[in-house]
């Protein structure tokens, strides 16, 4: 288990049950980086991964 598991498994039982929109998502990342900005390249490859998903050349 990778130590990130941790916080992807708590985010999973604490919201788990909630839907929300890839806007909320996209505000609460900015935020992240405001508050956090040594992790603006995480955040910034995440989310670039999480939008080309879908894409068939992956």
């Amino acid at each position: 288990m990778y130590f990130t598991d941790r916080g992807i498994e708590e985010l999973e039982s604490r919201r788990g049950d909630e839907e929300v929109s890839l806007a909320w998502l996209a505000e609460r990342l900015r935020t992240f980086v405001d508050l956090n900005p040594d992790f603006e390249i995480a955040v910034d490859r995440l989310a670039t991964w999480l939008a080309r998903a879908d894409d068939e050349d992956d």
